[in-house]
């Protein structure tokens, strides 16, 4: 596999949005020196799942408490890719897949923001029961990518984000807040203080 499909596969992983959730056998590794909490919107949220697949790629995932990794309702990531990239290129993937997935599903919409050399992009998806009759979830993502230096002195791509949830019966009422409130989680997400990283090898 060449340099750039490598990156390419590794970029569609680490923006991916995650339906799914991984469920840890073990206490999860902080590879990023981000343990937790994470203080966001008056909740406390604990390291949840990590993952190293390559020397360049971390990702780590943040629920509070009392919620469940397999149906969380609001979860907090904080991914890591040290290849050296361009950050619109990092968002451009992650648009571009979006607009793939937007001509499929018509539900799936998204803006993208700039400011001060960060972006923000604001996304939401969903996923059908299988008989594909009704929405299953809904999810409504918040993600900030910004170029950082680690505590070493390293470069990399940082994604800090926020997932929130809708399921089942609760699709409606989420859509209806989600118009209601959209500005809300914008403005206090874009407040947050990003987390300092630190590699842990």
């Amino acid at each position: 596999m060449t340099t750039n499909l490598l990156f390419s596969v590794l970029l569609k992983t680490l923006f991916a949005a995650g339906m799914g959730f991984g469920q840890p056998s073990k206490p999860p590794k902080d590879y990023l020196g981000v343990p937790g909490p994470i203080r966001f919107a008056d909740n406390a949220y604990q390291l949840a799942w990590t993952a190293h697949p390559s020397a360049t790629f971390y990702k780590q995932e943040y629920i509070a408490a009392g919620d469940k990794p397999e149906q969380f309702k609001t979860m907090l990531l904080v991914d890591v890719i040290t290849n050296p990239v361009e950050l619109r290129d990092v968002v451009r993937t992650k648009t571009d897949e979006l607009q793939r997935l937007k001509q499929q599903n018509p539900l799936v919409s998204y803006e993208v923001f700039e400011r001060n050399g960060e972006y923000l992009l604001d996304f939401l998806l969903s996923q059908n029961t299988p008989d594909g009759k009704r929405i299953r979830i809904v999810e409504r993502n918040v993600y900030r990518y910004k170029t950082v230096v680690t505590k070493s002195g390293q470069p990399a791509v940082l994604l800090f984000g926020v997932s929130t949830r809708g399921y089942d019966g609760e699709v409606t009422p989420f859509l209806a807040a989600l118009k209601a409130n959209r500005s809300i989680m914008l403005r206090q997400f874009s407040q947050v203080s990003l987390p300092q990283i630190a590699i842990v090898h």
